[in-house]
């Protein structure tokens, strides 16, 4: 079974004249530019641990193919906000699997991208774990839900956000929960 046993947040921001190269100086401000990265979808698999980025490169080798679950954006307009999140939501029972969500897109801050991300999350676990939630709520409210349900152990993000550069310049921002099996 390929089941990951921890995993690493990371996230990057890269500009060059070219798309593909923002992407790549993005990955190389994150740390993982040197790994051949596979997008899987949004489940944290059950007793996968949260290590610090650090003890999570120390475990994996260059060109090793890599799996994770990644937010990117890129825009070429100088001044524009772009952000991408990657969100997690873990249940408090040991054995559930949790949810993992990836947002991104334009005009929002860190703040604002990740906890639309981890609430997003949240509430992809709330609904297979029968907690009922009211999406009109704001954010704090739902959140306040989730947690006095006792289901859901904890939620976090991580985010990346930046301005387009001047000069004809590409901007990518990349947020990533990278799997180590």
């Amino acid at each position: 079974m390929m089941v990951p046993r921890c995993m690493f947040f990371t996230k990057g921001v890269g500009t060059h004249k070219e798309k593909l190269a923002s992407f790549e100086e993005a990955l190389r401000d994150a740390k993982i530019a040197h790994f051949n990265l596979v997008s899987v979808s949004s489940i944290f698999p059950p007793h996968c641990e949260i290590v610090t980025i650090e003890e999570g490169l120390s475990l994996l080798h260059p060109g090793e193919i890599t799996f994770c679950v990644m937010a990117r954006e890129e825009t070429m307009e100088p001044g524009r906000r772009v952000f991408s999140s990657v969100g997690l939501a873990i249940p408090a029972e040991s054995g559930r699997y949790g949810y993992l969500s990836e947002h991104h897109g334009f005009g929002q801050t860190e703040l604002e991208a990740g906890e639309y991300a981890e609430d997003l999350a949240a509430e992809m676990l709330a609904t297979t774990l029968g907690i009922e939630f009211d999406s009109d709520k704001d954010y704090d409210e739902r959140r306040e839900v989730y947690k006095m349900s006792g289901k859901i152990v904890e939620s976090q993000h991580i985010s990346q956000a930046a301005l387009g550069a001047e000069g004809n310049l590409w901007t990518t921002v990349l947020a990533a929960a990278i799997f180590v099996l």
